[in-house]
């Protein structure tokens, strides 16, 4: 099913009216060359240029459309007139060279690159004969034949190549496109792997010739840079009634360029249609042309800091088309396809696939910012993103300490309407108990958890609003209101102190209530006796307000189990929210 969606989408990006938009033909692929050798007609080397530029700390490569490249494995396979500057030039990799040295194998390494360069020449050397006599072809032969090493150490350029052995190509002098964008040569590489059917495509349904090696998928967070893939047979045990590798899971040379074309395109750097969500990355497409599609990106990350309102503006826009049952593009009936990958050694895992009308995706998507919304400080955003809020649960707030796999988990549940998992709501409570501080993010994810935990159970609680509720009996809710209240009265009653109750206290309230609030109520009358009348009143009427809502023979209570160590960190945010939305007198110091 998911390789199936891919293809189609393949098939729908290639008849894209917009040819910008258009993802490579069959036999192609979008290949990032750092450098470009420049030749004459004749073969002479007239310049090396570098088409990379700035993109944050790194310089990244112009992008073309290039043949399809060869899967690397241990061995030796030349890609079609471009490659790493070992292969195309027979240059050594610096550190492969000084690696070999320390295990005195620097013979070895030195001939298989002479091996290497070899394999390049021979691509070429290959072509049918119609394909040898483009100018191109003779131009990129003639170089070849006269290389020598040395010669290219005038250019500027060739201390960046000898350093990151990077991938190179050639143009011929005159030409916009690359060498290996001239038609002869597309159409003679392109037209080799025709091939007899050799089985029935799983994907198509149809006779193929069967793909034994699939193309590496590039762009999953921590996965391997040269790659990692999806359908993969690479040991004796994967293997079942004889057959090896990609017979295994027969798919045809066409529908494995689609799917892998299609992720890979969906996966680039620049891509708006990934995110990434812990050690989840996470792809969106539609089965046709649709708003949502680079709109859900901005939903649940964080905006860019030239553009601060764009995760505001599509909340809005969200909720706006839920509302009119219309988007700006594409309709409510659309099926939308949702993938998340994680790295596993060389092979990527599928931590969740979803499949929804885009209707029904949007309101689960509203149901999340709706889960998450709570009363916060003006200075804070309006909306968090699910970047912020799973930070915000971590160690330090550190995206590198976010739980394993809770990304991935979390990300499952909004799109699927499921519960939250219960390590949010544990890390959340962790870290508040932990840190003595219960933060903006930290109680969006309690409340988040809570309510949906309410409602899958139907439980007869009473919903979180997002604000204060008075009218919420929980003890745990209640005890924490209380504990911020008495927190409150110390900082009323000696401004600018250093350390409250919170710093010395929290843990210990928000989990044995009964070893520390005596102590705290006890310690409150004399901090009620430094405020004004008024206000002391008025903080005495709210602690009696709250106390009302215990039963005298059960408070405090012994120990608070963690649900309601969650809901002790949800009232007492609250209620320091309250302090700070409503206007109340002055300690009498401050109104003489």
């Amino acid at each position: 099913m998911i390789l199936q969606a891919l293809d189609a989408y393949y098939r729908r990006k290639q008849a894209d009216p917009d040819p910008a938009r258009r993802l490579p033909a069959e036999g192609l692929e979008d290949k990032e060359i750092p450098f470009i050798l420049e030749i004459s007609a004749d073969g002479t080397l007239l310049d090396i240029t570098d088409t990379r530029r700035p993109e944050g700390k790194k310089k990244i490569g112009q992008r073309f459309l290039v043949p399809q490249g060869i899967k690397k494995t241990s061995g030796i396979a030349a890609n079609s007139f471009w490659d790493n500057a070992e292969y195309v030039l027979g240059l050594p990799d610096i550190k492969k060279l000084d690696a070999s040295r320390q295990k005195n194998k620097e013979h070895e390494y030195r001939a298989r690159l002479r091996e290497m360069h070899a394999a390049f020449r021979e691509k070429i050397d290959r072509l049918p004969e119609d394909a040898q006599q483009d100018a191109g072809v003779r131009a990129v032969l003639a170089f070849l034949d006269g290389l020598q090493p040395t010669a290219l150490e005038r250019f500027p350029a060739f201390a960046d190549i000898q350093a990151s052995n990077p991938v190179l190509s050639f143009r011929l002098s005159g030409d916009l496109g690359l060498v290996c964008q001239r038609n002869a040569i597309i159409a003679a590489l392109t037209g080799e792997n025709e091939t007899a059917p050799t089985g029935v495509c799983m994907v198509r349904n149809e006779p193929a010739t069967i793909e034994r090696l699939h193309p590496a998928i590039k762009g999953v967070w921590g996965a391997q840079t040269s790659g990692a893939n999806i359908v993969s047979f690479n040991l004796d045990a994967f293997n079942s009634y004889g057959k090896a590798q990609g017979a295994n899971a027969p798919i045809g040379k066409a529908a494995v360029f689609a799917y892998t074309t299609a992720l890979n395109h969906l996966l680039a750097r620049d891509s708006r249609q990934r995110i990434q969500v812990g050690d989840t990355s996470t792809v969106f497409w539609a089965e046709e042309p649709h708003e949502l599609e680079t709109v859900i990106p901005d939903l649940f990350g964080d905006a860019p800091s030239d553009d601060p309102d764009r995760h505001i503006q599509a909340v809005q826009a969200l909720h706006s088309a839920i509302h009119t049952g219309k988007f700006a593009t594409g309709g409510p009936t659309t099926r939308f396809h949702v993938l998340g990958l994680a790295p596993n050694a060389a092979r990527i895992s599928i931590r969740f696939w979803e499949t929804a009308t885009a209707e029904k995706l949007a309101e689960r998507i509203q149901q999340y910012f709706n889960d998450i919304e709570i009363a916060h400080a003006d200075h804070e955003p309006r909306h968090l993103s699910l970047f912020r809020l799973l930070t915000g649960v971590a160690l330090l707030n550190r995206a590198d300490n976010i739980p394993p796999n809770l990304g991935g988990e979390i990300m499952r549940a909004i799109l699927e309407g499921l519960p939250y998992p219960s390590t949010l709501l544990n890390q959340a409570v962790i870290r508040c108990r932990a840190e003595q501080r219960v933060t903006y993010a930290r109680a969006a994810a309690i409340k988040a958890c809570l309510n949906r935990r309410i409602h899958f159970n139907r439980s007869s609680e009473k919903e979180f609003l997002p604000m204060l509720d008075p009218d919420n009996m929980n003890p745990g809710y209640r005890l924490g209101r209380l504990f911020a209240t008495l927190e409150k009265i110390q900082e009323d009653a000696s401004p600018g102190l250093n350390a409250t109750i919170r710093d010395r206290y929290y843990g210990a309230a928000s989990s044995t209530p009964a070893a520390v609030f005596s102590t705290l109520i006890r310690l409150s009358k004399h901090h009620l006796g430094k405020l004004s009348v008024p206000l002391a009143r008025i903080r005495e009427h709210l602690i009696g307000e709250i106390m009302g809502g215990f039963d005298a023979d059960s408070f405090p209570p012994r120990i608070l189990p963690l649900a309601d160590q969650a809901r002790f960190a949800l009232g007492y945010y609250h209620q320091r929210q309250a302090f700070f939305t409503k206007s109340e007198p002055k300690n009498q110091e401050e109104s003489q």
